[in-house]
């Protein structure tokens, strides 16, 4: 102090020249600081991480936590160094240093923000299955909110140098307007804490929430919202209460249980119904898949018949085979034996109530896959055999008339007035 005294001697009768030359060097000093501690300490502190083997080191650094601590200093600097300085007045030395404590305050409330990050991050990375199962983010989304009122508070009884308890206190008066405020926030929290305790969604679920417009994997689950980027590649963000308050279909299941579904049917011709004669059914045992039950059936039908003509009932109430019935067992035994079908879950092959666009013959069944592009290839490639070979059993699939149809049908009709004509 002697020797800056000694200095600052020639200046005494300058006072101003005096408290302008220290502020230079308390901002220099200042700016000092800060470079010492981004250019020295952090790095430093950075060499350390990087040659260290754990994780959560690296987690800290990748957000920049220490970053934001290094600003710490220099405004340390300047809340210590303003009141050496002789000349000043006090009302700017007071809002000097308060500005400089509520920038600390901040700072360090960035800082803790970056860590939660941090520690969201690291759970993410040691165990990236639960998370996905029991996320975090939502929680450490609440403890920043909290952390920022917090921060909030105390910057603003620095900044007016009152009690932050006084501020505490008046919030009890206020907790109707906060309420109102942070109404979304309360439900959400709620919400999250349910859909994770009761395993809802998870990053990375295909979920459908048509009123929405979502129908896609999940790729972010946070306090307020859920992401859920649909396969035309576009994000919907869906609020997260709306999870709780409305339905939606989850297709974890499927993809757990390892089969999807197919259910679609074939709609036949009702008019191509038809009996089998005995040289068409003798044809159809060519085929391998249904060899063994036209022969079964053939036995059986014999029985029933035999027994019908020896209590001497007419003929008319025989048995016989049908086209229909054939092809219903040929198309279980086909896929009975497709390699692609899953064969531990339902299969069934039967016929819907018959309406006006023909009669329906569902296939319900599973596939080993649940890959969206090799489930379609599967499903289209059992429907492409099915429609193929349909007419070997004088089946015709409906279809309502187009206008080729009526063109043909003119077409023939003309053509028989004509030869009409002629003869």
């Amino acid at each position: 102090m002697d020797m800056m005294n000694t200095w600052l001697a020639p200046l005494r009768d300058y006072p101003w020249a005096v408290t302008s030359l220290l502020l230079l060097v308390l901002l220099l000093a200042a700016l000092l600081a800060d470079w010492v501690a981004r250019r020295v300490l952090v790095r430093a502190a950075t060499g350390l991480a990087q040659a260290s083997a754990m994780q959560w080191d690296d987690a800290l650094l990748a957000r920049g936590v220490l970053d934001r601590l290094a600003h710490v200093l220099p405004a340390l600097v300047i809340y210590a160094g303003i009141v050496l300085i002789p000349g000043l007045d006090e009302g700017l030395e007071t809002v000097v240093r308060n500005v400089a404590a509520a920038y600390i305050v901040l700072t360090v409330a960035h800082a803790i923000s970056a860590l939660l990050n941090g520690i969201n991050d690291l759970y993410l990375l040691r165990d990236p299955v639960r998370a996905q199962a029991r996320p975090i983010k939502g929680y450490l989304q609440v403890v920043k909110i909290v952390l920022f009122i917090a921060s909030a508070i105390l910057i603003v009884a620095i900044l007016i140098e009152r009690s932050p308890l006084l501020l505490f206190s008046g919030l009890g008066a206020m907790t109707a307007v906060l309420m109102l405020v942070f109404k979304d926030t309360i439900l959400s929290l709620v919400a999250s804490v349910q859909l994770s305790s009761n395993d809802m969604v998870r990053v990375g679920d295909w979920i459908e929430m048509p009123q929405l417009g979502a129908d896609g994997d999940v790729i972010d689950i946070a306090l307020h919202t859920v992401k859920v980027q649909n396969w035309d590649k576009t994000i919907t963000t869906i609020p997260t209460y709306r999870l709780i308050n409305e339905s939606f279909r989850n297709w974890r299941g499927m993809s757990d249980a390892g089969g999807r579904r197919i259910m679609r049917a074939l709609l036949l011709d009702q008019g191509s119904v038809r009996f089998l004669s005995d040289a068409e059914r003798d044809d159809l045992r060519r085929i391998a898949l249904i060899d063994g039950y036209l022969d079964k059936k053939r036995s059986e039908l014999e029985a029933w018949n035999r027994t019908l003509l020896a209590e001497g009932k007419d003929p008319v109430n025989s048995r016989r085979v049908t086209n229909i019935g054939t092809f219903r067992a040929y198309v279980e035994a086909y896929l009975r034996a497709h390699p692609r079908i899953h064969q531990q879950m339902t299969l069934l092959v039967r016929q819907l109530a018959p309406g006006a666009e023909g009669l329906p013959l569902q296939i319900y069944c599973f596939t080993t896959t649940t890959d969206w592009a090799a489930y379609e290839s599967i499903q289209a490639d059992i429907f492409d055999h099915l429609l193929a070979i349909l007419p070997r059993f004088g089946l015709r699939v409906f279809q309502s008339p187009s206008g080729a149809d009526v063109s043909a049908a003119l077409h023939q009709l003309g053509e028989r007035r004509q030869s009409g004509e002629a003869g």
